[in-house]
């Protein structure tokens, strides 16, 4: 099972709709969500149905930050990134630790090596685990059969932070924050493209449903830049309320979610019109928003309530708040065969 890929096609089968679409179906069969909290280091597993966390693993290394599950569903892999935040002084990890997520227990822990502050996973079409290495200003390349380090890739700036990967698994984005830059990379030659210059500072990134566009946050201007693929230029600039932080395309292409943190709310920008049309309240600190594939809901982590909201976009409100731990901040789908 090819975990992007699946994604998408279940998101296609399920025809989702902002407009029509309930949200009072039965969960998924087979899902689980997972979340990553800081605050008191562990990962906890939640029941999306009744929204009800199931189990919590304690991680031994300091501070993850991210998650990702394993195409299978079986695996999550969980870079333990440091004590601190990016650019920050503090401790810098170097492993990605590996939870078996029916047993709940850690099975293995990938050492890359040196310390590079790991921090974002994703999985591509070709089955290999890509991570940011921030302090070695690259994306490393980890083997899930070997669960080895196999390979590089420079982004030729500091501070890559996040990643977003096409669904062609070609291309690869990477939000490098403190020289406010992009890096394009090339999945395929596992190399370099280029750099696109956004801002002094730039957080998060996410792809349009359609890979057309890339975006990131400003973190000096409220506003959010949209890259042109093709260009890979920014083609134009979206006014936002507050801050921007973390982005999250509705399934349909239709709608882009922004956490604003310092105003805890969640703009919602209609990718037709490129602009806001409106904003919803949820918990305090909202960082990272991951969409259900086979319903029109969205669930926001709140680092500073220690929770995820799970927000109704049919009615464009919080339809309940699932408790984790302090600091919740990484968000998965882990959906098993």
């Amino acid at each position: 099972m090819n975990w992007p890929l699946a994604l998408g096609a279940l998101a296609l089968l399920m025809a989702f709709r902002t407009d029509s679409s309930k949200s009072d179906e039965p969960s998924m069969p087979h899902a689980l969500l997972l979340v990553v909290n800081q605050g008191d280091q562990s990962l906890s597993i939640v029941d999306p149905g009744p929204g009800q966390q199931v189990g919590k693993i304690k991680t031994r290394g300091i501070r993850g930050h991210e998650v990702i599950a394993s195409p299978d569903g079986r695996l999550a892999y969980v870079p333990i990134y440091g004590d601190s935040g990016v650019g920050q002084s503090g401790s810098s990890g170097q492993t990605v630790e590996v939870i078996d997520l029916a047993t709940q227990k850690i099975v293995n822990t990938i050492d890359l090596g040196r310390p590079v502050r790991p921090h974002c996973a994703k999985f591509a079409p070709d089955g290999l685990l890509y991570v940011t290495a921030e302090l070695d200003n690259a994306v490393d390349i980890i083997d899930p059969l070997s669960q080895k380090r196999v390979a590089s890739i420079a982004t030729e700036r500091p501070e890559a932070h996040m990643l977003a990967i096409t669904k062609d698994g070609k291309r690869a984005y990477t939000s490098n924050v403190g020289s406010g830059t992009v890096t394009v990379l090339d999945l395929v030659h596992r190399k370099p493209v280029t750099v696109i210059s956004v801002a002094d500072v730039a957080q998060r990134i996410s792809l349009s449903t359609d890979d057309r566009w890339v975006f990131t946050a400003d973190q000096k201007k409220p506003r959010l830049a949209v890259i042109d693929t093709k260009s890979n230029a920014v083609s134009s600039w979206i006014s936002l309320p507050s801050i921007g932080y973390g982005t999250a395309p509705t399934p349909d292409g239709r709608w882009l979610l922004v956490t604003m943190p310092s105003a805890s709310q969640v703009a919602v920008i209609d990718l037709e019109q490129m602009k806001v049309i409106r904003t919803l309240p949820v918990g305090a600190r909202p960082v990272e928003i991951l969409l259900r594939p086979d319903q029109p809901i969205a669930y926001i982590s709140c680092m500073g309530a220690g929770e995820v909201g799970v927000v109704d976009l049919s009615k464009w409100e919080v339809s309940k708040v699932i408790k984790t731990a302090p600091g919740a901040d990484g968000l998965a789908w882990a959906l098993r065969k």
